[in-house]
């Protein structure tokens, strides 16, 4: 809790004001109708403030100022400040990958939000995961530099429904998760991240426990004609090297955008100087083709591949010689076509990992020389349908789908055999996804109802149809879940709902929500068949007939806008249904090494009650138009009510806090992050209590000429040796007490070109 009390100090310590007049405006578009909820922000500061009903804005600034004025309807704008400026908007083109509007309230969604990226300034991200560790609520769980994903409050893995540009996914092969959705698309192509917390809407796929969209760069703003950037940067600890080009074409109609991104990154050092094995390579590039037939049409075509090699991971057994995906995606969308349906949407792509695991490297090839190769498969789709009856309601109907098929053998050499060498090694064949599939085609409808030119009221409906199916089961496996013989083909139909309310007035937003979310079991918790899957040394056991989880999720929230301080609170309560976890089998004895320990083996239950709450709360101040304070600070709660014990791998108290100087030329960010220590654990996982600890920051950069820009940063200034509570290293132990501790002192440059 003593970071708690120096986030209190800092933020009562910072009283600064600046001298600024009041000056008014009024926006609207082309025709002369006002626009509400238009975004008022001061050019080179984080102050902004939204237009009311009337199109009226006042905002506390100089005259000859700049101002970017941007809403979800309209193109970007920016103009000098002048005293009863009357502002025209023009209508924006068509947008296919958001998931999440901002200012308009007959399309927002609730609990959502969106953060928009600004890591990429000074560092380079190893993945995708590592813009995530700046945002409230969430934490990170990597088995080394290459393989890591976003945690949110207590809910990882499938419970979060992660995906790219508004409904796309790969997903991953390797059942240890070496290879989830973030290690596949360049990380410097996300220009946002969309957040939905918790199940709040139905429109975007089944969703438990939250939705997270990955939005790449949009070219809606950008002019015609031939532009760019080239991008390269540099980190000591590692010896990391980055290096990534984008170019678009556009012309009327028509745009390309090619993107090209290589990185080689070595083993790092943690606080203390010892070298933890984090070495990887990939090669990235994507093509997307955008067409407008119309005025009122876009269609876009999506192409991208990623190659990773020669990746090293800390917390796990095996490497990977390779790690290779593809994703092709086709999007169309048409507007206005009549009074009653404003729109029209399809989404469609298909996607293939294929995945290598091996123990080359590793002091067990001298007895057994074992290699994975794990193929997944996902395709799908969706359809969507705005229909406007008035103009208080909005109604989004639809179907969409998601078809997965995962399949790969392990093949074990074995050379020596109870300590001796075998005259002729034996090779024996382990089934890994056994060829199994899960499907699941969803229908939807939700509406919005504008109860008053302050208030909102969404309400939503969806079914999902599920099937799962196993091919190819293992013996062993078939023997303990068959029935006459076979293990049954699995069908679901789950329900999910969503209620809430919003309410505006001035610069204030009161939001309530509730949502029930079902999540049918992964394909890891049906079928996996005595292997280890990442977290722990204990194979793991599936369960074909596991029941769906339920999330009843209550959320509240409010959020003000003072001239120069913004603040917001959100608190969440979940109750859930037929939890799923792993428990110790006493009656499953370990199939592979079965004398080392642990010597039991773990399988997938549901368990009755288990419950999640907390609170993220943040405060930015903006003390001149150069200089803000921003802070915030998160906290989740969760219990195994079974079994009277906390739930496991859950994040402890986390804040954050920056000092941030940006004029138009060059800029300082000094950061820090607190984390409290987390002795809430649960001991049928057989966590261990993870200490609390300090980080900081700074980096910054400059300008010098027209299209340049110099950053650089130190990254974990004092060198700080720590781990997080989420990540946990192989340790071929009864007890979770191997860890992944995180780099140390870091120095980095970046150098980005536009034209």
């Amino acid at each position: 809790m003593k970071y708690i009390f120096m986030l209190i100090a800092i933020q009562f310590a910072v009283i600064i004001n600046a001298q600024q007049s009041a000056i008014s405006g009024i926006i609207s578009d082309n025709n002369g109708k006002v626009i509400e909820n238009a975004v008022i922000k001061l050019e080179g500061s984080e102050h902004f403030i939204e237009s009311d009903m009337y199109g009226k804005f006042t905002i506390n600034a100089n005259t000859g100022d700049f101002i970017e004025i941007s809403h979800v309807a309209y193109k970007f704008k920016k103009v000098k400040l002048e005293s009863n400026m009357v502002i025209i908007l023009v209508d924006k083109a068509i947008e296919l990958d958001a998931i999440i509007v901002k200012a308009d309230p007959m399309r927002d969604i609730a609990g959502s939000t969106i953060i928009y990226d600004d890591i990429t300034a000074t560092t380079q991200p190893r993945n995708v995961s590592d813009l995530f560790k700046d945002i409230p609520g969430f934490g990170i769980q990597k088995r080394g530099a290459y393989a890591s994903e976003p945690v949110f409050r207590s809910f990882k893995y499938e419970q979060l429904n992660v995906q790219y540009d508004g409904g796309m996914k790969i997903l991953h092969a390797c059942p240890n998760r070496m290879d989830p959705i973030t290690t596949h698309v360049i990380p410097e192509e996300i220009e946002k991240i969309e957040l939905i917390k918790g199940p709040f809407t139905v429109r975007f796929g089944q969703n438990f426990g939250g939705i997270i969209n990955l939005v790449t760069k949009s070219v809606s703003n950008k002019q015609n004609g031939f532009s760019g950037n080239i991008e390269t940067g540099y980190e000591t600890n590692g010896n990391n090297f980055t290096t990534r080009g984008s170019f678009l074409y556009k012309k009327d109609k028509f745009d390309i955008t090619l993107n090209g991104s290589y990185r080689d990154y070595g083993d790092y050092t943690d606080g203390e100087g010892a070298e933890v094995p984090s070495s990887f390579k990939t090669t990235d590039y994507s093509v997307r083709v955008g067409y407008n037939p119309t005025d009122n049409q876009r269609v876009k075509f999506t192409w991208r591949q990623s190659f990773g090699r020669d990746i090293d991971h800390a917390g796990l057994m095996m490497d990977s010689p390779w790690d290779d995906s593809y994703l092709a995606g086709l999007d169309y969308k048409i507007t206005e076509l009549s009074p009653i349906i404003s729109s029209i949407m399809f989404k469609g792509f298909y996607s293939y990992v294929d995945h290598l695991m091996t123990n080359e490297d590793r002091p067990s090839f001298k007895a057994i020389d074992a290699a994975s190769n794990v193929f997944a498969t996902t395709y799908g789709g969706k359809a969507e349908v705005t229909i406007t009856p008035s103009d208080k309601l909005n109604i989004f109907t639809g179907l969409d789908a998601n078809f997965i098929a995962r399949d790969g053998d392990r093949i074990r050499i074995i050379k020596i055999m109870n300590g001796n060498p075998l005259p002729e090694p034996k090779t024996k064949v382990d089934k890994i996804w056994q060829d199994s599939e899960l499907n699941d085609i969803g229908v939807f409808a939700e509406g919005k109802y504008k109860v008053s030119e302050r208030s909102v009221l969404t309400a939503g409906l969806r079914s999902d149809f599920i099937s799962a199916a196993i091919n190819d089961p293992e013996n062993d496996f078939l023997e303990l879940h068959e029935e006459n013989g076979v293990i049954k083909d699995q069908s679901e139909v789950n329900i999910s709902g969503n209620i809430s309310y919003v309410y505006n007035i001035n610069q204030t937003q009161l939001q309530f929500a509730f949502g029930r979310g079902m999540r049918t079991a992964s394909m890891i918790e049906r079928f996996i068949n005595h292997f280890n899957i990442g977290i722990d040394p204990y194979e793991y056991v599936g369960n074909p007939y596991l029941d769906p989880e339920i999330n009843n999720q209550f959320e509240f929230s409010v959020n003000q806008r003072f001239t120069k301080i913004d603040l917001g609170a959100t608190v969440f309560y979940s109750f859930m249904k037929d939890y799923i976890t792993a428990i110790v089998d006493e009656s499953l004895p370990r199939k592979f090494m079965p004398t080392v320990p642990p010597i039991y083996a773990k399988r997938f239950i549901n368990i009755d009650n288990a419950m999640q709450t907390g609170f993220e709360f943040y405060l930015n101040y903006n003390i001149t138009n150069s200089f803000s304070f921003l802070s915030d600070v998160s906290y989740t709660y969760g219990q195994n009510k079974d079994f009277e014990e906390p739930l496991p791998q859950v994040a402890p108290l986390t804040a954050h806090l920056s000092l941030k100087y940006e004029k138009e030329k060059y800029w300082v960010n000094f950061k820090s992050r607190l984390v409290d220590s987390q002795d809430r654990i649960s001991e049928t996982f057989k966590e261990t209590v993870t200490p609390g600890f300090a980080t900081f920051d700074i980096s910054g950069g400059v300008k010098p000429f027209k299209g340049m820009t110099v950053g650089a940063a130190v990254l974990n200034i004092f060198d700080k040796a720590y781990y997080e509570h989420l990540n946990f290293s192989y340790k071929n132990s009864s007890i979770m007490n191997g860890r992944i501790l995180e780099p140390g002192r870091n120095f980095t440059i970046y150098l980005n070109y536009s034209f």
